[in-house]
């Protein structure tokens, strides 16, 4: 993702973040680009197939590279030659809510978490995803909506074949996990954008994937300090450490579910794969690379703070007992094997 420190709005921000990977990743890498209100010229000309896709932050999220100039917009979702990855919530609606909400909340204790999805509520995602539909209908735009969080946004996709779907969906682990029921235990540990939602939502979420009508599952890793997440409300930021359990995660929901099993399998590997135009990967076949994950099922795995492998080290799941557990990671056809960077199709 380009919103980090530096963002990746630049080719040569892009060159300098994969100059780190060559000498640093564990695993295959490829970035996206992020568009600002002020790149988009710059932006359009950098070749497609140097990078994954180009990230749109239609709501603002840490970072801050929201893209809110309509012009420059119309021009993005008009000229671009790659696959648009967006954010969608609308900022008007998340910033009226803010404001009611501390207005409402100063001198009381109900500044928690709880408050995450009332301010970036079902609304702002509805409004923010019905627009950026709208827009990659009318420019015949590549589309892809990121964390979709909301059983109305549903409403707005297709169950085609992902082979005739110009617009597509994902959805995290995150959401398909946790729901507002968890907040008065984890708060500001699950506190994420999109929010995470209700039961309904997350329900909904699990049969729109069954459906084929979200295509992809895909983790929002953010690890931001626990010292950070432990500030009030307001001031903690939003992201959850993700990518190290979402196997695990959607495993569990899988035992005993050969075909749940076999979806998981599409939408985690195979669509990605597809949907980003990726060499060579995503399935095991005869002249592909072998990235494979052996997983043992029936066994029990309990996430604790020693097992942890991301850096801020902590996760809303310690605590949390797994019934599989990751036996072994191929890389490129070796055990733990070399990175390299990942090459996209034309």
């Amino acid at each position: 993702m380009p919103n980090t420190k530096p963002q990746t709005t630049t080719i040569e921000a892009l060159r300098q973040k994969e100059a780190l990977a060559a000498r640093d990743s564990a695993v295959n890498y490829a970035f996206m680009l992020g568009a600002t209100n002020d790149n988009i010229d710059d932006l359009l000309a950098i070749e497609p197939t140097s990078y994954a896709a180009i990230k749109l932050f239609l709501g603002s999220s840490t970072g801050n590279m929201l893209v809110n100039n309509p012009d420059q917009l119309d021009h993005l979702f008009r000229d671009a030659r790659k696959l648009i990855v967006a954010h969608c919530e609308e900022e008007a609606v998340i910033q009226a809510n803010m404001a009611n909400m501390k207005r409402e909340c100063q001198g009381t204790d109900r500044e928690t978490a709880a408050l995450h999805p009332l301010i970036r509520n079902t609304e702002a995602c509805f409004l923010s995803t019905y627009k950026a539909i709208e827009r990659a209908r009318r420019y015949g735009t590549r589309l892809h909506i990121a964390h979709i969080s909301t059983a109305t946004e549903l409403s707005l996709l297709s169950n085609f074949d992902l082979s005739q779907k110009n617009i597509t969906a994902e959805v995290t682990p995150n959401h398909l996990w946790f729901d507002d029921r968890d907040y008065p235990t984890l708060g500001n540990l699950i506190k994420c954008n999109p929010a995470i939602k209700s039961n309904d939502d997350r329900l909904a979420l699990w049969a729109a994937l069954e459906d084929d009508i979200i295509d992809t599952i895909a983790t929002d890793h953010a690890p931001h300090t626990i010292e950070a997440k432990q500030k009030p409300y307001f001031d903690a930021p939003s992201g959850i450490p993700s990518i190290q359990h979402s196997l695990q995660m959607m495993m569990e929901a899988a035992i005993n579910n050969d075909e749940l099993l076999t979806m998981i399998v599409w939408k985690m590997c195979h669509n990605p794969a597809i949907l980003f135009g990726i060499k060579d990967r995503g399935f095991i076949r005869k002249g592909y690379k072998a990235d494979i994950v052996l997983v043992r099922t029936g066994i029990e795995t309990t996430i604790t703070k020693e097992s942890l492998l991301s850096k801020c080290g902590w996760s809303p799941l310690e605590g949390q007992t797994f019934h599989s557990r990751i036996e072994k990671v191929f890389i490129n056809g070796r055990e733990n094997g070399p990175a390299e960077p990942l090459a996209f199709c034309k």
